[in-house]
Formats: structure tokens, sequence, C-alpha cells
């Protein structure tokens, strides 16, 4: 047999296997492309949510859920939201967000929810929402139905009530609740619902320590939700505060009269205290005149001991009979 034959038989014969395996992994890729991802890319293709079946396979080389991604974007498609292929919701912005470790399922219900409700919320805001660690969707439906916040919150205070003082000294405990709504343009980044208790309180209080009397507080309380709504509380915060209701108020201590009532004691304890020094001031007074008395007949004593001291030496010096005499003269 010729060689050059036989050598081109063997090359026929291996490029006929190599074209065989090549087949074969073809056919396999395609057996597993099938079985795994037919089914997903048929949903797809039948939701009008078009995805290219390769694009399927390299989701799965890139630890990208699929089943998850096909998902999202059928409901998108099928709600009519994002569907610009530039800036719309796309398969490739959905890998992102998903790769990013975003809610890819929780974002699209708060995007369908938001354009039901006719709230303006594009993919890239509500992205960056979730990224952020907010619950986007419990937002939008916060925006949509306004949720009540007790003030003070007893799920976070030991308090039940706020304490305020009007002018005339009558303390007022009051409990409050406030209607509020997420402002999705500042949900990142804008202050909680501690912020909207905290700056809702501190606005009560001084509304009623603003107040003359207690008693034109308690007959329009309303007064005090207009005065804290007036100060824009909701300010740089993640919700807009929709109405302050107070709930209920009751009377406590007339701290003014008992105020009162302690400066009144403090002010005579001073004054005993101040009598107290003048009697004791009296008494050291009375007791140096005392001493001043003794050491002065002391001295008288002295003084009349030396008289006869003097009429001796006199008798002595013969002074006294001298004066007699001339004394008689």
């Amino acid at each position: 047999m010729n060689p050059d034959l036989s050598l081109l038989a063997a090359t026929s014969d291996f490029l006929l296997l190599g074209l065989f395996v090549v087949i074969g992994l073809l056919l396999l890729a395609f057996f597993i492309f099938f079985a795994k991802y037919f089914s997903l890319w048929l949903q797809a293709y039948m939701s009008n949510a078009h995805i290219d079946p390769l694009t399927l396979i390299f989701m799965g080389l890139r630890q990208v859920n699929p089943r998850t991604i096909v998902d999202a974007k059928i409901m998108a498609v099928q709600a009519g939201v994002g569907t610009d292929p530039q800036t719309g919701i796309t398969t490739r912005r959905l890998e992102a967000h998903f790769l990013a470790g975003g809610d890819v399922p929780r974002v699209i219900h708060a995007i369908v929810a938001a354009h039901r409700a006719d709230i303006d919320l594009d993919f890239d805001r509500a992205a960056a929402i979730d990224l952020a660690g907010r619950d986007v969707l419990d937002a939008v439906r916060t925006s949509v139905y306004p949720k009540v916040i007790d003030c003070p919150d007893p799920g976070k205070s030991s308090k039940t009530t706020l304490s305020a003082v009007a002018k005339n000294g009558v303390e007022l405990k009051i409990r409050a609740r406030v209607t509020v709504r997420t402002n999705l343009s500042q949900l990142i980044g804008g202050a909680t619902e501690e912020t909207i208790v905290a700056r809702v309180g501190e606005g009560i209080i001084t509304s009623i320590g603003s107040s003359d009397d207690h008693l034109k507080v308690m007959e329009n309380p309303d007064r005090i939700s207009k005065a804290v709504l007036e100060r824009g509380l909701d300010a740089h915060t993640a919700f807009e505060i929709v109405s302050i209701d107070i709930a209920d108020i009751d009377i406590g201590e007339n701290i003014g009269a008992r105020l009162q009532a302690d400066q009144a004691e403090a002010d005579t304890r001073k004054a005993q205290a101040l009598a107290e020094q003048r009697r004791a001031n009296a008494i050291a007074h009375e007791q140096e005149m005392k001493a001043m008395v003794a050491e002065n007949q002391a001295a008288v004593i002295l003084a009349q001991a030396e008289v006869p001291l003097a009429m001796a030496q006199a008798f002595r010096d013969g002074n006294l009979e001298t004066a007699r005499q001339n004394g008689s003269r």
C-alpha cells in the first residue's frame, strides 16, 4: 500500500474524529442549554422579554441566578416600566444590581408599585435606595399609604407621654400621633423616624411652654398641631409630615406652685439662718461687754489698792504731815 495514501487516510480519520468531537460538544452544550435554560428562554420569549440564549449561559458562568433575572425582566415588561433599551430595565443592569448584592425582585416590585401610584421612581434611584440598605418597596408603600408614628414611641422609650409646662406653671402630659409618608427624593441620606419623633416632641414642648395658660391649650389642641407643622420639622428627613394629631392630654402637677412653695421654704430657712446669726452675734457682743465690765472692775480694784500704799509712803516721807500744816495755815 502506498505510504502517502495511508498517511492521508489517517489524517482524514483524525479530522473526522475531531469533527465528531466538536459536534458532540456542541450537541452536549445544546442539550445542557435545552435542559437548563430553554424553559427560561421560552418563557422570556413568550413574554416579550427578549433575552439572548447565550446571555443565559453567561449568567450561569458569572454566578448570577438566571431565574431571578428572567422573572424580574418579565415583570417589568408586563408592567410596562423600563422599556427603553438604553435607560430602561435591561438585562445587563439587572445583572449588575444582582452582582452588587441588591434585591432585584424587590426593586422591580417597588418600581411597578410606584408606576401604578403615579410616583416618579426610576431604576437607578430604586437600585441606589436598595443598595443603601433601605427597604425600597416599603418606602413606596409608605408613600402610597402613609403610616402613623406614636410620639413618644412606646416601643423605643420608657415614657408614654410628653411632659410640658405652660407659663402658669401647670404641667400637661401629651401623647401625639404623627402621620408621615416617604419622601423618595430624600430617602438616601435623610433622617429616620427617630428624628421625626424627636423634632415633633421638641415642637410640642416649645408650643406648650410659650402658652400663657394651660387651659388655652386644652381648649384648642389643634393650635399645637398647627404651630408644630409650621416649623417645617420634616426638613432633611426621609419623610414628609402629613399631619400631627394630639391623641390625649392630661393635667399633671402644678409645678409652678410647687416651685413657689419650695422657694418660700428656702426663703424661710434663709431668714431663720440670718436671725440665728444675728442672735449669735448679739450673744457674742454681750459676752464681750461683760468681759469689759469685769476688766474695768478689776482696774478699779487695783486703783483702790494703790491708795493705802500711797498714804503709807506719804507718812514715811513726812509729806502727809507737811500737807496738814500747810492746810491749817
